[in-house]
């Protein structure tokens, strides 16, 4: 039984969750820069001890009730402004957004890029791995195979979920021998760690592409407003594609990629820990250990996990 009282899910690491939290952290991001662009602290009203002369203040009165926005105080000293499609530029969008995208599919196969919807799928819903699951199944597997033997397992495992799990005891089961079993299931971590890196790695190089885009966008647009000098009314919109290519550049690059990259990160040694634990599990099976010997060197395994994640977070740390 489990903490809330119901039954203790076998077999998995059960099944799909949804992690609010990320999409909190992108609704709360996308939110602010909204409201920052739509909202302005109202001007404050010009000190006429300020200026120099009376007529001075008076001017800078004038233009400032020519130019107040209506219930200032209502709004509590913020104005709707309204602003919001002064920060939509079709130019921009293309070299930011269209660039990046432009670069990961020039760095990756179509077999990675297409799929960037399943990376962010599996940083808003991943599969979930709980360790302590996981040991409880591997230490029922134990006490089974030291009661009844080895081969007593198979039955047992046509109720197992985890395809991981499953196909690591049935080495055991077929007796192949323990050298062989650690390697396979070695090249099974690696096999792992380097999918995951793929993705994480798809990530990173888009939250470095889409600054360098951005700043590509801001080049563009200083040049065309220095090649039109002469002419006023050039000079706003390709100041405006210069600065908005930067914006989205990087909003990109600090609130769609890098975040993800680092959630994937965490993913990964989510599911790389309960894969470490069931390769333990099964060859200190086929050892036959004592399933409690078995049960306080997976936990003592979590516990050293934990305190290496603890270590790490105020440096690097790994979908």
């Amino acid at each position: 039984m489990n903490e809330d009282g119901g039954k203790k899910k076998k077999g998995g690491g059960g099944g799909k969750g949804f992690d609010i939290l990320t999409v909190l952290g992108l609704v709360l991001g996308i939110g602010l820069m909204v409201f920052g662009i739509i909202f302005t602290q109202a001007p404050a009203e010009p000190v006429e001890g300020s200026y120099n002369t009376t007529e001075e203040w008076q001017e800078a009165h004038d233009e400032w009730e020519n130019t107040k926005y209506p219930k200032w105080e209502e709004a509590g000293g913020l104005i709707q402004m309204g602003n919001l499609p002064n920060f939509i530029d079709i130019p921009s969008l293309a070299i930011t957004v269209g660039g990046t995208f432009a670069a990961l599919m020039v760095a990756y196969p179509m077999s990675i890029f297409a799929k960037f919807p399943t990376y962010i799928m599996i940083c808003i819903m991943p599969n979930k791995y709980d360790p302590q699951d996981y040991i409880d199944q591997i230490v029922d597997f134990a006490k089974e195979a030291r009661v009844k033997g080895l081969l007593s397992l198979e039955d047992k495992l046509a109720s197992t979920k985890d395809a991981f799990l499953k196909s690591s005891l049935m080495l055991v089961v077929d007796s192949v021998e323990p050298e062989k079993v650690h390697n396979l299931l070695q090249a099974e971590l690696d096999k792992l760690d380097e999918r995951h890196g793929i993705g994480r790695t798809f990530m990173e190089s888009g939250g470095a592409f889409a600054p360098g885009f951005g700043m590509i966008g801001t080049l563009i647009g200083l040049i065309n407003m220095l090649k039109q000098m002469s002419d006023p009314s050039s000079i706003g919109p390709a100041m405006a594609t210069a600065l908005l290519t930067t914006l989205y550049g990087s909003f990109l690059a600090n609130l769609i990629f890098s975040p993800m990259a680092a959630k994937l990160s965490v993913r990964h040694n989510e599911e790389y820990l309960c894969r470490e634990l069931i390769c333990e599990g099964v060859e200190a099976i086929q050892a036959g250990e004592n399933p409690k010997f078995i049960e306080e060197k997976l936990n003592l395994l979590v516990a050293q996990k934990k305190k290496k994640g603890k270590k790490g977070k105020g440096g690097d740390e790994e979908e």
